[in-house]
């Protein structure tokens, strides 16, 4: 859904559903399609990313909808994009890529599976952190902002060569709206994504907001927390963002291995509470006062 200002400004792109079963996003951007969203200049677009594993949503089994073939969200690497490789997702990515690559800011809309406050996650870019920022400023919406050095799964849409260029001006921005399914999750990427239609020329031009009405987290992830074994758990059930206030405090088990906090006032961003062996058990921040310069 593209809808033109005919007048040349920035090019803003929303994408939702790039996860199947994370369908709060095709709410959302439905909710946004019914207003017309025609910019004073400029050009917005809303893309539904993945429909077809959505399309295999099942209230019995709804994680089996994430992908079909593949996770879309870690294809964005140019190894992958120009690879001869086949897969339903890369099909649909290579499909995409023409509206991303044309993007001056981009907002990915996202839900979790367990238990988390609201966040949005930057590539390491001083322009994406400042487009984030530009959204967190406003009262009532998510206010901690994470540069993420990146998945070990692969390159995920915020991290595609537009947003990662070395002195680029594309800025990318993923929001982590809450958990699947929720009413509320809805709201929060209905309310994000209108500050950002709002604010996308004073950040286009200027890298920040017109009007700020609340402070900003900065916070920058330092550590990936993989589960080596299949008896990983966490000593509690950890919700999202939750700060530990002490250097050396058990989060969680692997086996014989204690998982310890490796700093004071640490972050624990987005845990998976029955990570499978192999997988991201949970992500360690620490506070920051300045953006990650790159």
């Amino acid at each position: 859904m593209v809808f033109e200002s005919g007048r040349n400004g920035p090019d803003v792109v929303i994408t939702g559903m790039v996860h199947g079963n994370e369908y709060a996003g095709g709410h959302a951007l439905e909710r946004l399609r019914r207003t017309a969203p025609v910019p004073a200049i400029g050009r917005v677009t809303l893309i539904l990313a993945n429909l077809k594993a959505f399309d295999r949503f099942d209230r019995s089994a709804p994680m089996a909808s994430r992908y079909k073939d593949e996770d879309l969200n870690r294809l964005w690497h140019p190894s992958r994009l120009n690879s001869e490789e086949q897969s339903n997702e890369l099909e649909r990515a290579r499909e995409l890529r023409p509206f991303i690559e044309r993007a001056d800011l981009l907002l990915d809309l996202h839900s979790t599976l367990w238990p988390s406050n609201p966040l949005f996650i930057v590539p390491p870019r001083r322009r994406s952190s400042d487009l984030a920022c530009a959204l967190a400023s406003e009262a009532g919406l998510p206010t901690l902002v994470l540069t993420d050095l990146g998945h070990h799964g692969g390159s995920r849409l915020i991290e595609h060569a537009r947003f990662m260029a070395v002195g680029g001006t594309g800025r990318s921005c993923l929001l982590e709206a809450g958990l699947h399914w929720e009413p509320q999750t809805v709201d929060v990427m209905e309310k994000v994504s209108r500050r950002f239609l709002a604010e996308a020329l004073n950040v286009h031009l200027q890298g920040v907001a017109q009007d700020k009405t609340q402070p900003v987290r900065l916070a920058v992830v330092t550590d990936n927390v993989t589960a080596k074994s299949a008896e990983f758990s966490f000593v509690e059930p950890w919700v999202g963002n939750t700060c530990i206030p002490r250097a050396g405090t058990v989060i969680a088990r692997d086996g014989h291995d204690a998982i310890c906090t490796p700093y004071d006032d640490c972050l624990l961003i987005v845990p998976n509470l029955r990570p499978k062996q192999g997988q991201l058990a949970v992500r360690l921040a620490r506070r920051t006062a300045v953006h990650l310069n790159s």
